[in-house]
């Protein structure tokens, strides 16, 4: 496998260090003809809970490959370095602090997992504080060029891999409690709902609805899309991912609810 199959990267590295920079070039000396896609290097500095969210968002869209994603405020700690095999044939890379646990949901779960901790893959010396450039992209590329994943570290029970700690939500036929578990950049308060999991509540699809939040007593609409609202109005609707989230039709909806991370938010039929 000459070429390399396609190298997905997300990161919380921001463009203005050379940090995400670095890691691509070490895929590239590697892996020089792989397809290298940045999903994002965006994420806020040391949020795994939103790098995992971004990842488990973007996965369903992206080829099968390798997955590589650097979340890592734990490196140099004694936090476990992975690589983990799914179905399609699709390898995550990252550290093992739940950054990675919400894509694998999505693909069905782990088959097989390794440490990397003595991954020959990796470069000498060995950053204490860099496992981006010097574990997790080398073991990224050589697993695009078709390394098998025991090559790369040791095995490991993937049933031992981290988890996020999330809330759970609570549906009864009068009530609907969630929790507004991330914000987007436009204020938008995704909650860890979807719509099957409402099709036994109190809730409908273009019905109006009580919301109260942090700040008070609001009304909303259960919308397909922020037009089908006034400007300023508050709707509930099914974002690009499948997750049911609260918007304001051109404003934010997490500033006007003063929503933090996991706010409990009760939803009644008017």
């Amino acid at each position: 496998m000459a070429e390399g199959r396609p190298i997905t990267f997300l990161s919380d590295y921001g463009t203005d260090d050379e940090f995400a920079g670095v890691c691509r070039a070490v895929i590239s000396q590697i892996a020089p003809d792989a397809p290298l896609i940045d999903l994002t290097h965006g994420i806020a500095r040391q949020d795994v809970r939103q790098g995992a969210v971004a990842l488990a968002n973007a996965i369903p869209f992206c080829p099968p490959g390798v997955h590589l994603a650097v979340v890592d405020p734990g490196v140099g700690s004694g936090r476990r370095a992975v690589a983990v095999a799914a179905d399609e044939n699709r390898f995550l890379v990252g550290p093992d602090n739940g950054l990675l646990s919400r894509a694998l949901d999505r693909l069905g779960g782990a088959t097989a997992a390794v440490d990397l901790a003595s991954s020959p893959f990796r470069l000498e010396p060995l950053s204490a504080t860099f496992h981006g450039r010097d574990l997790f992209a080398p073991v990224a590329a050589h697993l695009s060029l078709g390394a098998r994943l025991e090559e790369a570290g040791e095995p490991m029970d993937p049933a031992m891999l981290a988890t996020l700690e999330l809330p759970t939500p609570t549906i009864d036929e009068n009530e609907v409690l969630a929790h507004a578990i991330h914000q987007d950049a436009f204020g938008n308060a995704i909650l860890d709902l979807d719509a099957s999991m409402l099709s036994a509540g109190p809730l409908r699809p273009g019905e109006r609805l009580e919301i109260r939040a942090p700040d008070g007593r609001f009304e909303a609409l259960w919308a397909r899309t922020f037009s089908d609202v006034e400007p300023g109005d508050l709707l509930l609707y099914e974002d690009s991912s499948g997750a049911l989230a609260l918007a304001v039709s051109g404003g934010n909806a997490a500033g006007l609810l003063d929503l933090k991370l996991d706010s409990e938010i009760s939803m009644r039929p008017l």
